[in-house]
Order: C-alpha cells, then structure tokens, then sequence
C-alpha cells in the first residue's frame, strides 16, 4: 500500500497528502462536499519528480480524509487555539463539513483506521530513515506540501508561495533551515517565509532531531504558483515548470549538505 522508492543519498521525500483512494467504507458516508477531495495536495508528486538523482521517497495513496498522516496519531492539535483540521478530518479546509450527518467516524472507527493507514505509512518512514542514516550518518527529511494560497478560516489574506517550516529552528541543523529560506528569498518573483503559518506538520516534529542524526524540513507550497486553486486543479505546466527549476535548487543543495 505505501509506494517506497529507495535512492542512495542522504535525502528523502515525504508525500502525505498527494493519494485520493477512498476505501468504499468511508467513501459512502462521505457528503458532496467530503467527496470533492478539494484539499489534496494536487500534483506534488509531479512537481518534485525528476529534480534530482538518488532520492528516497515514500507516499501514501490514501486521501487525508480517510485519516491525516501529517497528526498527531494520539489526537493532540498541532496548532492550538488555531483553525486546523484533524487526525480524521470532520470539516475541509473551509470549516465545512466533510460526512454525511450521522456518519462521523468514533474513536474506535479513527484508530482502526490509524492501524491500517496511519501507522504503514510512518513505519516505512521509519524503516528508510534509518537505512540512509546508516548509509551516511544522517538523513534529511524534506516533507512535500502545497494548499490553496487563499483559506480565511486556516490563515488570513494570501499565503507565500515558499512556507518553510522547521518548528522554529528545532527539527534540522541551522544550516539547512538557512540554505533553504535562502534560495527562497532569491527567487524572483516568488514570496516566501519561515516559520510563518506552518511550523512543519507532525512528521516534521516528529522526526526532526539533528542530536540524532535526523534533520526534517517542511515546505507548503501555495498552489497558485503551480495549477489552478479550483475544480478541476489543472496543473499549470508553464507556473510549473518555473517553480520547479527553484525546487530543484532547493534539493540540490540538500542533497549535497554535509554536517560539519
């Protein structure tokens, strides 16, 4: 079920939120508004494919409604006090609710599926995080993201096309964190911020400890600068293809960082 794609070098890919299979289950107690799939992080897998040689990638197929790999597993809100969604989302990313009425999951529905699909997908994590690090001593985590540039009820006003989050300087070296925001600020054209609305999701968090030779990073990219932000999300070769000659800077020198 987890598609693992096994490459030599220190960095690894994480892709949580690009699958859109929906077993029957969940599917029929989905609403119309549930089975739209609107908050899919469209087309990511495309735009990191190819960039460079040698990373590892793993990525569930399996949609974020059925249960967000990217929570707490336990439940906990990653952004208190904050609009956010949860480990099996009840609303979208507009506060609008995602089942049929009645139909909402129970905490025994929500840890059976964390068995089935949360937990795969963190132990493949596991599993190819501690292969690179024995490969070479450490490994980089880079978590792929993108969302809509525009969720009054997530964040106010447009979100920057380069979300960088690293949990404020905890999850990787600071030589990784600076490398990256700067070849966002040099991006022409682009805004771009650290730590801003996005600290970096639980995988970030969770994973992140450069003490132990595991440095994770977060990138959300906001995806008007890729595809269109409605129905049917067509993806944008032009904005696309420009976007990814900054990505492939961004991997680059990561694939190519070294502890000191």
């Amino acid at each position: 079920m987890i598609e693992v794609t096994r490459g030599a070098s220190p960095l690894m890919l994480g892709l949580p939120h690009t699958g859109t299979d929906v077993p029957v289950e969940v599917w029929d107690r989905l609403n119309d508004t549930g089975r739209a799939l609107a908050d899919t992080d469209w087309h990511v897998h495309d735009l990191y494919t190819g960039l460079v040689d040698g990373v590892t990638t793993v990525r569930t197929p399996i949609h974020r409604y059925v249960i967000d790999v990217n929570r707490d597993p336990e439940g906990q809100s990653l952004y208190p006090g904050q609009n956010t969604t949860t480990l099996v989302p009840l609303t979208d990313f507009d506060g609008h609710p995602i089942w049929q009425e009645g139909a909402e999951p129970d905490a025994e529905e929500i840890a059976r599926l964390g068995d089935l699909y949360h937990a795969p997908y963190h132990a493949a994590l596991e599993v190819e995080l501690r292969r690179v690090r024995d490969l070479h001593g450490f490994a980089i985590l880079y978590d792929c993201h993108s969302i809509r540039s525009q969720i009054p009820f997530l964040f106010d006003g447009r979100l920057p096309d380069f979300n960088i989050g690293t949990n404020r300087g905890v999850t990787c070296d600071p030589d990784i964190e600076a490398q990256v925001q700067q070849r966002c600020e040099a991006a022409r054209g682009y805004s771009s911020i650290l730590n801003g609305r996005f600290l970096g999701g639980w995988t970030t968090r969770h994973y992140g400890h450069p003490a132990q030779g595991v440095h994770a990073i977060q990138m959300e990219l906001a995806q008007a600068s890729y595809c269109e932000e409605v129905p049917p999300w067509t993806y944008d070769r032009i904005r696309a293809d420009r976007l990814r000659e900054h990505l492939r800077h961004i991997l680059t020198d990561l694939i190519s960082w070294r502890p000191t």
